[in-house]
């Protein structure tokens, strides 16, 4: 039984330090060989032999270090076999041609890491991909996700994630892409589509497109991670602290978001005890920051606007404290800065707490029927605000439109019980 428990120590060790380290490992090799697939590869052999060893010799001091090392000794050999070691070495351990092979130092080896990582990421996420791809490629390379994992929270079948991931390698090679940072207006491009997929996973995580599931929470988990990550790597963008701010303070929500049952639970009806206040805190200090790089000029974008829109939620310590006025001015400019039929629905439930239902439905009489076609969330939220209006036989038509489009089950549950509360005449706030 000890050596059981040692080995499942080990093991927790492994996997720890492989979901830590994998961003830098898997960055740093393909920096030295040029080849993404070959730097996963060797990257992967690494993870096998620390699981394989670790277990019988213990917890290297140094477990990255020692993975590296690995992968390197691994390059080395897949060099040799296909013949090309002199040219290779010299890549891969800096020595001079005609030498013996000498494995260097870590430390000395791969310096500017962090670099290596914020290169990870935007070749993760370049343009060439699609945003689905860009996602799960982002999870696998720098999340140090295995594929199954990426499959189970996305819910398709691993082979067709495997799939996936491969295509988007292939595409990345196909078009000659290297491990650079992008410059000038190209990074500032690429930096919103990095910022977009670490959101769109967040979202996937925090509230399912489909299935059983009302939240798939170690994506959500995982999305944090990453924006902290793009965080220490871009400390001074403005909009990557604010997306940091606006996950951390979302996630804090998490425990509160279902019931003991599993049942969904909206955010007015929330127990907001549960809510995690050390995330709400790190969210706060976050968004604090970019405040202090704001008032110097900097501009502000989306990310920073909705987390302070979610930091007014997370300062009212109970639902009829809400500062539904500051949240609406904050959609009003929010419309400005990133126009779009989303925006317009979150600012007419913000408008309909503020000024009354008739103010919300006004915001929503100006959307184009057709905006968000398939969504349950435009008819949702007119079922919400017709329902604050005591117009019940029609917020019930919408809520039954509303779960007639999920394909979240637990979404589905709770539309479908406010439509029947609706025809029954005992609305209920959401």
């Amino acid at each position: 039984m000890p050596a059981e428990s040692s080995s499942d120590d080990s093991q927790r060790v492994v996997v720890a330090t492989w979901r830590a380290e994998s961003a830098r490992l898997v960055g740093g090799l393909t920096r030295m060989t040029r080849d993404l697939e070959l730097a996963e590869d060797l990257a992967q052999d690494a993870l096998v032999a620390a699981l394989e060893q670790w277990p019988t010799s213990g917890v290297p001091d140094n477990p990255a270090a020692w993975l590296m090392s690995v992968a390197k000794r691994r390059g080395i050999d897949h060099f040799r076999r296909a013949d090309t070691l002199r040219r290779k070495t010299a890549e891969l351990g800096h020595a001079r041609a005609g030498e013996e092979a000498e494995m260097p130092d870590f430390d000395s080896q791969v310096d500017s890491i962090e670099d290596d990582v914020l290169r990870l990421i935007f070749l993760s996420c370049h343009p060439a991909l699609t945003a689905e791809s860009r996602a799960a490629l982002t999870l696998r390379l720098v999340g140090g996700l295995t594929t199954a994992e990426i499959a189970r929270g996305f819910m398709v079948s691993e082979s067709s994630m495997g799939q996936r991931i491969s295509r988007a390698k292939k595409t990345l090679s196909t078009a000659g892409v290297e491990l650079e940072l992008p410059t000038g207006s190209e990074r500032a491009q690429r930096l919103d589509d990095v910022m977009a997929v670490i959101y769109l996973i967040f979202n996937e995580g925090y509230t399912a497109t489909a299935g059983e599931d009302w939240m798939r929470p170690a994506l959500a988990e995982e999305a944090v991670r990453l924006a902290g990550m793009l965080v220490d790597l871009a400390p001074g963008d403005v909009e990557v602290l604010g997306l940091r701010a606006l996950l951390e303070i979302q996630a804090s929500r998490m425990d509160a978001r279902v019931d003991e049952r599993g049942q969904a639970v909206l955010l007015e009806e929330q127990d907001r005890s549960r809510w995690d206040q050390t995330l709400i805190s790190h969210g706060l200090e976050a968004l604090e920051q970019a405040e202090r790089l704001a008032r110097r000029g900097t501009p502000v974008g989306r990310y920073f606007l909705q987390a302070s829109i979610a930091a007014e939620h997370a300062r009212a310590g109970h639902a009829e404290d809400t500062n539904w006025r500051r949240i609406a001015g904050l959609y009003d400019v929010l419309a400005g800065a990133a126009p779009g039929p989303v925006v317009e629905v979150n600012r007419a439930v913000a408008h309909g707490r503020a000024f009354g239902p008739d103010a919300g439905l006004a915001v929503l009489s100006a959307l184009d029927e057709g905006a968000l076609d398939g969504s349950p969330l435009l008819p949702s939220v007119r079922g919400d605000l017709l329902a604050r209006a005591g117009l019940h036989p029609q917020a019930a038509e919408a809520f039954t439109d509303a779960a007639a489009r999920t394909r979240n089950e637990g979404e589905r549950a709770v539309l479908q019980r406010r439509a029947t509360e609706n025809l029954t005449f005992g609305s209920t706030p959401g």
